[in-house]
């Protein structure tokens, strides 16, 4: 096939470079229509490959309420995420990321107690073992003509990508911006987004509009083979779904300031329900929650002061959060969200900078995060092995430091990130999990064991990406 392609390819230069043609114009579209359709045919020019392997090491401690330590000077991981892309048409794109993460020499699954390590949000963010899981798996179209009207529009459907997003990915070095707001949602997710551009319609540099809907639990089904007949019917007393949609809006873009905005409503919100004795009974559903994120970054500061401040990043964002309990009381004796009965609101408000630091291409850091008592994110899936920066209940200290080794291909990363928390249940689900307790009250109640007053992992990363 490579020589059909050279063969062609000579023909095309040849027919260039000889007067005696009497339409060359023609001739040459002939040639590059045999190009492409040679290339449908080999698929060469369209299926691409992409590896992304790293190796951590952290060191983290935990500091209880009760003032005893917790600690893992030296544990080992190493990530490995293979990405497939497939374009057979200009409008259509299929995308898909293979990933499995794993301590070293250990698989942390316990099938007899697998916990939240199999939970659907985080299949690829907490350690577990060699197999490998679908991270994404989308199909991707790109339109014009949206309703009739001349605004250029894409649609997707699938495991689309929802972690690292936007703000959240500066701290991994070089990546990419992925979709959502990482403020807010750092977690897999199923489901569909449109995106129409308006830039052109409104005159205003990269302002777009994307809807997002998803499901993130599907309800409980009967197994295949039932005993009735009835394969994959909801059981009676079985959960409800869990059910999202979201509104992203771009207002301003224009490659040096760049701000988004995000609303999304999410249905049917979980935790662990509890009998009369302390026994687990399973998930239960408590109600629904609301969340508004606004995020902003600079890309460069003022026009051309310095080089300094040219590759200097700055952003920040702020976001709150509404819980709506559904009044229902559980198995346990328990009902509301987050401990309360009443609808509650929490807010966070995050600032961050990159800039150039010693040599061609490598950084620094430094973020800064504070959340309220009731403040709920879902960002379960957040790439810090002491759980959720971005969720804690207090205040989240970071810096880091990115350093190429080969070109865009292999690089270095040294990360620090301290935690103080104000109040338990940060990283909780969002019932009595999720409860705020003061490291005061956590102590009075005989928790002070079980609640972490402030945490801090120290990181060392090794990263090829090709």
């Amino acid at each position: 096939m490579k020589l059909k392609l050279t063969a062609i390819t000579a023909s095309l230069v040849l027919a260039l470079s000889m007067p005696a043609f009497a339409d060359q114009a023609q001739d040459i579209a002939n040639l590059k229509e045999q190009i492409r359709e040679l290339q449908k045919k080999v698929g060469g020019s369209n299926l691409k490959f992409s590896a992304d392997y790293r190796v951590t090491m952290d060191s983290i401690d935990y500091e209880m309420a009760d003032g005893s330590d917790r600690s893992n000077d030296s544990l080992l991981s190493n990530r490995l995420e293979i990405g497939i892309g497939y374009q057979p048409f200009d409008n259509l794109v299929f995308k898909g990321l293979l990933s499995y993460n794993k301590a070293f020499g250990e698989t942390t699954t316990n099938p007899m107690n697998p916990g939240m390590g199999e939970f659907d949000w985080v299949i690829n963010e907490n350690l577990g073992d060699n197999g490998l899981n679908v991270k994404e798996a989308y199909i991707l179209y790109l339109g014009d003509n949206f309703l009739g009207s001349e605004l250029d529009w894409t649609a997707s459907i699938g495991r689309r990508p929802s972690t690292g997003g936007f703000l959240a990915n500066n701290r991994n070095g070089y990546d990419e911006a992925k979709s959502p707001l990482g403020h807010s949602i750092d977690v897999e997710f199923d489901g569909l987004s449109v995106v129409v551009k308006l830039d052109e319609l409104t005159g205003i540099s990269g302002m777009d509009a994307k809807l997002c809907t998803g499901r993130g639990l599907s309800a409980d089904a009967t197994p295949r083979f039932s005993s009735n007949g009835t394969d994959y019917v909801e059981y009676d007393d079985g959960l409800d779904n869990i059910d999202m949609v979201g509104l992203i809006v771009t207002p301003y873009n224009n490659g040096q300031y760049n701000i988004k905005s995000q609303y999304y409503y999410a249905t049917n919100l979980i935790d662990m329900g509890y009998s009369a004795t302390g026994m687990p009974t399973g998930f239960e559903q408590l109600g629904d929650l609301e969340n508004l994120t606004i995020s902003m970054q600079v890309n460069g500061v003022g026009e051309f002061i310095n080089d300094f401040l040219d590759d200097t990043v700055l952003f920040v964002s702020g976001s709150a959060s509404k819980t709506s309990p559904d009044g229902k009381m559980s198995s346990g004796g328990n009902y509301g969200m987050l401990g309360s009965d009443d609808d509650e609101k929490g807010y966070s408000y995050w600032l961050g900078a990159t800039f150039p630091a010693f040599t061609e291409g490598d950084r620094f850091g430094i973020e800064f995060n504070h959340g309220s008592k009731y403040w709920r994110s879902f960002t379960y899936g957040e790439d810090t092995m002491i759980g959720s920066k971005i969720a804690a209940r207090g205040d989240a200290y970071e810096a880091y430091y990115n350093l190429p080794i080969i070109g865009d291909s292999l690089y270095f990363q040294l990360r620090y990130t301290h935690i103080e928390y104000d109040y338990s249940g940060s990283n909780g689900f969002f019932g009595n999990s999720g409860a705020p307790m003061t490291i005061k009250q956590a102590n009075a109640a005989g928790y002070g064991s079980m609640v972490v007053e402030s945490a801090q992992d120290l990181r060392a990363m090794i990263r090829y990406n090709y």
